[in-house]
Parts: structure tokens; sequence; C-alpha cells
């Protein structure tokens, strides 16, 4: 029973977060071998300004063993 959390800077519409859920749902389909009634999808907006904050350091910085594509940019 995945269940994915996708925090984006605010701005996307909704049809743009639509097709996200549905391509991280058959990313989640195929790679993990599971049917789509068990995947579940939720988007996060965050403002720019509290990325950092929000995001960056509790999920990226502070939880670097669950961690597995680091992002390419260090906003510190």
């Amino acid at each position: 029973m995945p269940h994915v959390i996708v925090k984006l800077q605010s701005g996307r519409s909704e049809q743009q977060k639509a097709e996200i859920a549905d391509a991280v749902t058959r990313a989640i389909m195929a790679s993990a071998n599971c049917a789509e009634p068990a995947v579940s999808v939720s988007i996060e907006d965050v403002e720019p300004n509290d990325w950092v904050e929000q995001v960056y350091k509790p999920d990226i910085l502070g939880r670097p063993n669950t961690l597995y594509k680091k992002p390419g940019y260090n906003p510190l």
C-alpha cells in the first residue's frame, strides 16, 4: 500500500498536479509491482520562501537515511 507525498513549490495547476499524481502512480505500480488501487498520492504546495524551513531542512537534511535521490541544489 504505497502512499507518496509530493512536495512542490506552489504555482502548479490542478491539471499539472493530476498529471504528476498519474505519473507517480504509474512509476510506483511498475517498480513496486502493485496494482493501481493500492497506490495513493498527495501533493503539498509549499511557498518558495518556506521551502528551506518546511522541506529542505526537515526532509532532506534531517532524514538522509530515507533520501534515495538527492537534490542538485543547496539553498543554504
